[in-house]
């Protein structure tokens, strides 16, 4: 995060302010074991001057979930639990699918839905 080449082959944008969020990464740590060492979860609560120094929307942050790989390229929304589930041997069915043609538009809408819905109940929107 400080403009140096990332050691982790996967950095992690997530709210660390909601609950579910906090629970989704800890199952995934435990499901990813040892094939998930290598990637870094960054919590973007209060850190709107690194997302924008890495071209990342802090509103489009909190609304979509965004990884980075190593070589610095960012992917979000569906793209970025693509990428982060096919490290997971249990998910990589379900990423697969995900990113179906017929599957992956109504998918980011409900995702879309969901967050929003979430966010204003929060009181955060």
């Amino acid at each position: 995060m400080d403009g140096k080449k990332p050691r982790h082959q996967l950095v992690v944008f997530y709210d660390g302010s909601c609950e579910g969020c906090v629970k989704d990464r800890a199952r995934y740590e435990r499901w990813a074991g040892a094939g998930g060492e290598d990637i870094y979860w960054f919590d973007i609560t209060g850190r709107e001057e690194v997302l924008l120094s890495l071209g990342i929307s802090p509103d489009k942050a909190l609304r979509e979930l965004h990884v980075q790989t190593a070589d610095g390229e960012i992917f979000s929304e569906l793209d970025a639990y693509i990428l982060l589930m096919q490290r997971v041997p249990r998910l990589r069915l379900l990423a697969w699918l995900i990113g179906l043609p017929l599957i992956r538009p109504c998918l980011s809408w409900l995702y879309r839905t969901w967050v929003r819905q979430r966010l204003e109940r929060e009181g955060r929107l």
